[in-house]
């Protein structure tokens, strides 16, 4: 009877025993796989864990049920059964003899059924506390990069040091030779085959404690590997001899790294994620980590060349970030923003490739006017490329880079729109030459609002009609169709005091030159006596009845207005009544925002565990002619010319990694990278 009771309450505490091992043991095995190939690791284990350890738990037992308990000494017939030593054995046997004179004395008695539960929770507690104390005596030999602490096997903790009463049994491992960062190892692994399960990890409420784990047999690196996609038809190099145009070939990187600031503000939007990835010590590196995988050689030409940043806290690039470019052979300009905000945007250029021509910050908040009344910034760079030395070709067109981070806010779909247009202003007076073209235009920022909203398509196809337009709609993160007495947009956006007119121009350079002030003629002009701006009442003109209420009509022979609306000379005389807006940059977006191989759209960012893509790389390209697909602008290559991108992720893929961040990406957007060709040649012919 009682080897029959022993049988019941040994064998769950020998399976107990077994799972915790094996739970450790898995956990190792994915700290590995994130610090070497396959090929040492199946070496490794190979080696450390076989079938005999189970076959010696089994003999073990067998032999304890026919000897007795207090037949032999437990510390000399208790064998070493895989790493768990002969010590925590002897415990685990003693607490089985306890166990087995309890239930003797008490064979009789009602109670017997609650004793032996008591006992056996008193035995699984003894056996868990001595395997913690001989795991951590093992852990304190390892060094100090590879201490690692387990945490409901959940990947970080992997990375993490940190002690954990649920460290159950060691394996002997050789870790020589590998203390790369596993951090890295994202990017630079080769992917293997994709790992989808049929059920996501659910993501925590706001008042949740718990942590939401990847599933400890898919490696970080597998899921989060991120594809070259070549967009290039043939190679561009540059070459002496070359029969086509040769291009000057750069790589731009565009990436929100999340301010520390703000994540410390923020606590509710990360409560998925381990605290000790949060921490900026851990989260520096990491992204330097990344930066420079996409820059492995500064003198190479295909590594990038211009860094586009946003939400960059100050004290962390003047003292981090800035001399870690530096050295990396940047030069770097950063803009914080106004008022008690702590950070702001960055860009930075290859010395090496790059020469400065100009350089202009722009700051939206404007004092007084509801519209830009936020503390926002961007920056906008005019670059000269430096050719390589040998080459007797022709200068290349200079380069515009702008960057940016737009107002949050889902609500206030004007201000977005005013800062936009502001930015789209600046980059008009930089980009344009004497002859009225523009040079190449690269737009990058983290612009709060998803591809197909209104301010997306603004950017895109050059023109929008808001009139009347929710504010809430414009940048399309939230609906709140079902609000009541929502902000809706009325003409004109922004005051003329603003001096930005509606086709995203200064006043000051739509102006025409003094030597150009008579290219208009007298007979010309006055077609413009009874247009409707000439005709408008002015506010503060008295009212008088019969003589200032009375809108002039023009006779019937005077000619109707036929001025391009277009014309920037003449935009006194177009109305702002109408409540549209344009541009003339002729942009279009580095990526297609859906991936076709999953039928799922991409996501650069995931707040709350919602996947969306708010960042963007918009490049100049010619608009063909007669080309409008459901509203799309259709555009092809010009002087511009994209080649490549880094392949974006879908929001399933980011939740398997736990969302972002996550220990491999320390922000909470991903990065955005794209490679570009400036044919060289001159202005003109291009």
């Amino acid at each position: 009877m009682i080897g029959t009771v022993l049988c019941y309450v040994l064998l769950p505490a020998v399976r107990l025993l077994r799972a915790l091992r094996d739970a450790f043991f898995t956990c190792r095995k994915n700290v590995l796989l994130a610090k070497s190939t396959s090929t040492q690791i199946e070496g490794i284990f190979a080696a450390t864990r076989g079938k005999l350890v189970q076959e010696e738990q089994e003999a073990l037992l067998q032999q304890w049920l026919e000897e007795g308990a207090g037949s032999s000494s437990a510390s000399e017939s208790a064998p070493v059964v895989g790493n768990v030593s002969a010590a925590s054995t002897s415990t685990w046997l003693e607490g089985s003899e306890l166990l087995m004179s309890s239930l003797s004395d008490l064979n009789s008695a009602p109670e017997v059924v609650w004793c032996a539960s008591q006992q056996l929770t008193e035995l699984c507690a003894l056996t868990s506390s001595e395997l913690q104390d001989h795991a951590e005596t093992k852990l304190e030999k390892l060094p100090a990069e590879e201490t690692v602490a387990v945490v409901g096997s959940a990947p970080w903790a992997a990375l993490v040091p940190q002690a954990d009463p649920q460290i159950a049994g060691c394996a002997t491992i050789s870790v020589e030779g590998l203390n790369e960062d596993p951090a890295v190892l994202a990017w630079s692994l080769t992917g293997g085959t994709e790992m989808v399960p049929t059920e996501l990890p659910a993501w925590p409420a706001q008042d949740a404690v718990q942590f939401c784990p990847l599933p400890a047999e898919v490696p970080y690196h597998e899921i989060l590997w991120r594809d070259w996609e070549d967009l290039s038809v043939q190679p561009c190099e540059l070459e002496l001899g070359s029969k086509k145009n040769p291009v000057f070939e750069f790589r731009v990187m565009s990436y929100n790294i999340l301010a520390q600031d703000l994540v410390e503000q923020g606590h509710a939007l990360y409560l998925h994620c381990h605290p000790d990835i949060l921490n900026w010590d851990y989260r520096l590196p990491n992204i330097l980590q990344e930066i420079q995988h996409w820059d492995p050689d500064v003198r190479s030409l295909t590594s990038f060349q211009v860094l586009c940043l946003q939400e960059v806290q100050e004290n962390h690039y003047r003292e981090q970030l800035e001399p870690a470019f530096v050295k990396m052979g940047f030069a770097c300009f950063y803009k914080r923003r106004t008022g008690i905000k702590t950070d702001g945007c960055a860009v930075c250029y290859k010395q090496s490739r790059f020469q400065l021509i100009t350089v202009s910050p722009i700051e939206y908040f404007r004092p007084g006017l509801d519209v830009l009344n936020r503390d926002n910034v961007g920056l906008v760079l005019l670059l000269q490329p430096l050719l390589p030395e040998g080459l007797d070709l022709k200068a290349v067109s200079p380069l515009c880079v702008a960057n940016t981070h737009v107002l949050f806010n889902p609500r206030r779909g004007d201000i977005k729109l005013a800062q936009m247009a502001l930015l789209l202003a600046e980059i008009d007076k930089i980009a344009k030459t004497a002859e009225g073209q523009y040079y190449p235009v690269i737009l990058c920022g983290d612009l709060n609002s998803v591809p197909d909203s209104p301010l997306y398509k603004f950017i895109r196809n050059g023109q929008l009609s808001y009139q009347g337009m929710p504010a809430w709609k414009v940048s399309g993160q939230e609906d709140l169709s079902q609000q009541l007495h929502s902000r809706k947009l009325l003409s004109p956006l922004w005051p003329s005091s603003l001096g930005v007119t509606d086709n995203c121009q200064y006043v000051t350079v739509c102006r025409p030159k003094k030597q150009g002030r008579r290219k208009y003629s007298r007979d010309f002009l006055l077609q413009f006596h009874f247009c409707d701006v000439a005709c408008e009442r002015p506010p503060e003109l008295v009212f008088l009845e019969g003589v200032t209420d009375a809108k002039p009509d023009p006779p019937p022979y005077w000619p109707k207005n036929t001025a391009p609306v277009n014309d920037p000379d003449l935009q006194m005389f177009i109305p702002r009544s109408a409540g549209v807006i344009r541009h003339g940059l002729n942009l279009t977006s580095v990526y297609s925002h859906f991936l076709p191989q999953r039928g799922r759209p991409e996501v650069t960012t995931m707040p709350m565990g919602l996947g969306a893509t708010v960042d963007y790389i918009f490049y100049s390209a010619e608009p063909v002619m007669n080309g409008n697909r459901g509203g799309r602008r259709l555009y092809r290559d010009g002087v511009l010319k994209l080649l490549g991108r880094l392949s974006l992720l879908s929001e399933d893929i980011l939740l398997l990694a736990n969302g972002l961040p996550n220990p491999f990406c320390s922000s909470d957007h991903l990065c955005l990278l794209a490679s570009f060709g400036l044919e060289i040649s001159s202005l003109g012919e291009g």
